[in-house]
């Protein structure tokens, strides 16, 4: 399809999202695709002018991701944890106190980093959902721009279950299909490369480029090249049973073959995933400069998410003994909706089921009540985690130092969503809105533009990467972004530009779903099918102990809220055009 046709199609396309389009399959068709038509409008109003950056040298983007990452578990937030790398990018930029992600899980909060929309706009709205094809991303704009663009780790921009109607390279079987990862590296999702992988820790889904890199390595070092397969459990026998016949070879073939573990991880060190992401964005980098093209790299790690497992000696870094769990009122959830009140509820098991659709449920709903010293061996493991992660996000900074490349590249470090371990006696993500669920860590760092070793409490959000990210590049922020262009705060220039952020929790289709609306003061969440909801003032109750939303002298600020939730909700909409006549 000829390039000016096809951004006219998928515009055209991401109309249909942002209106709400629910059909199996969004068409691919462009209605006046005929000959005459093409001419005529060629005849009338000539070609479209070609992009052009809006300023030179135009700037290197490394856009470094955690994953499930609870914003106090940074060194500068809680000297009890060790992050001297990211404490030091933080040291050579702005950390943002008061950044939130628009989705408390993977899939919607990672397609709405690269498209700048809401996960209700662009379509992945909930785990086990996609991001269609047909969205634009921030790939396929710098492509335009002359960008070399990569993302290496993960990307769960797909479900781990695919069809026919609704395919998935980040799939059962697919993922295990070696010879295929062998052979494609790309165009993924407007990267021009992609080297890929699924698992956290040892979860079966080992696959993609990740195994053929440990494969490789093995072998190079003598060993045999499937020894990683004991590193990693073995699938389901589902997953078998439920492929396509012409694939169980592969999937038998390149399945790992070891057991559940938990704390401390039997792989080497050198071959976590951590190792690998590090070194394939080393090679990119290198291979970015080499080509004397500007970059946007995107480094997605995996940690701190569960199962809590890491290589040694991260996994005995942190004592047990020395944690201290959050402190927790008695009765915090009395005053809370029904889902939350269930979470610790010893007597009733499996109530989640009544959110069930379409066969699939909500995550964290369920008993959330843990042993407390289980609690704190997680706790102690969930911070190797991070400990061992921030030593390879220094790898590639480092890296960045000694080639020069880091006096023109703007770095990013944040990640998808919170985490829970205990605040609120919670100990997993899913259909909650805390300042744990929502707020997240975000460190912004360019050399001689960025203010250095400063803080802010102005509120941005995730949505609004891939605006700031396209202006900083040199072209002005499209329409059909719904996120804000925030690059004069990132640049020091003002120190205010979002009155509002907003989270979308659209975890079933019509059997839950939840938005909140938060300010700078005030945060406030509803519900489609439920009279409960929260009210909060983080001023006067940070910890979110106190719900207002039932109690009578704050009826009137709740409606105040809800209203100007309303238009903050309306404001987020998107266009895909101009007005550009009358009539």
């Amino acid at each position: 399809m000829e390039k000016k046709r096809f951004y006219q199609w998928v515009l055209g396309s991401i109309l249909l999202v942002s209106a709400g389009y629910t059909g199996s399959i969004i068409p691919r068709v462009f209605q006046n695709d005929v000959p005459i038509v093409q001419q005529e409008y060629l005849k009338a109003y000539g070609k479209r002018e070609p992009v052009k950056p809006g300023k030179t040298p135009q700037p290197n983007i490394l856009f470094i991701t955690s994953d499930q990452h609870y914003w106090m578990r940074m060194g500068y937030n809680d000297p009890a944890i060790s992050t001297p790398n990211l404490d030091r990018l933080a040291k050579s930029g702005l950390i943002f106190d008061r950044a939130y992600t628009c989705n408390p899980v993977c899939t919607p909060t990672r397609a709405s980093m690269i498209t700048g929309l809401y996960p209700s706009q662009h379509g992945a709205y909930a785990l086990g959902t996609k991001l269609p094809e047909t969205v634009p991303t921030i790939g396929n704009y710098l492509q335009e721009l002359g960008y070399k663009s990569a993302i290496i780790g993960k990307a769960h921009f797909m479900p781990l279950e695919g069809s026919a109607e609704y395919p998935s390279l980040e799939a059962y079987p697919v993922l295990q299909d070696l010879d295929f990862w062998r052979k494609y590296h790309g165009p993924f999702y407007g990267f021009e490369r992609a080297e890929l992988a699924r698992p956290h820790g040892d979860e079966s889904h080992v696959g993609q480029h990740y195994a053929i890199w440990m494969e490789e390595k093995l072998k190079k070092e003598g060993r045999s090249p499937v020894e990683w397969k004991q590193w990693f459990r073995k699938p389901d026998q589902s997953k078998f049973a439920n492929s396509n016949p012409a694939m169980r070879k592969a999937m038998n073939a390149n399945a790992a073959t070891g057991e559940a573990q938990y704390g401390a991880w039997n792989i080497p060190e050198d071959y976590h995933l951590n190792s690998w992401i590090a070194s394939r964005t080393i090679a990119n980098l290198d291979m970015a400069k080499k080509e004397g093209k500007p970059f946007f790299i995107w480094a997605s790690f995996f940690d701190p998410h569960p199962p809590y497992l890491v290589s040694e000696p991260w996994a005995s870094m942190y004592k047990p003994e020395n944690m201290k769990l959050p402190d927790v009122p008695e009765g915090d959830m009395e005053d809370m909706p029904y889902h939350y009140r269930m979470t610790q509820k010893n007597g009733k098991r499996g109530w989640g089921s009544q959110y069930f659709e379409d066969g699939q449920g909500v995550h964290g709903f369920n008993i959330q009540a843990t042993d407390k010293e289980k609690a704190r061996k997680d706790m102690a493991i969930y911070y190797g985690m991070i400990s061992m992660m921030d030593k390879y996000i220094g790898l590639i900074i480092d890296h960045l130092d000694r080639t020069g490349l880091r006096e023109n590249t703007i770095i990013v470090f944040t990640t998808d969503h919170g985490h829970h371990i205990g605040t609120h006696n919670l100990y997993a993500k899913g259909g909650f809105a805390f300042e744990e669920d929502l707020r997240i860590p975000f460190i912004v760092s360019w050399k001689n533009h960025v203010p250095a070793n400063k803080r802010t409490d102005a509120l941005v959000s995730v949505v609004d990467l891939a605006p700031t990210f396209l202006t900083l590049a040199g072209r002005e922020k499209p329409m059909t972004m719904a996120g804000l262009d925030v690059s004069p705060l990132w640049l020091g220039k003002t120190e205010h530009i979002r009155d509002w952020v907003i989270a979308e929790n659209h975890f079933q289709r019509t059997k839950f779903y939840q938005k909140s609306y938060i300010e700078a003061r005030y945060k406030v969440t509803w519900y489609m099918q439920s009279d409960e909801g929260e009210l909060f003032d983080l001023e006067k109750d940070p910890g979110e102990f106190n719900n207002l939303w039932n109690q009578k002298e704050y009826q009137e600020l709740k409606l105040q809220l809800l209203q100007r939730a309303m238009k903050a909700d309306m404001a987020k909409e998107t266009c895909w055009m101009p007005r550009i006549g009358p009539a």
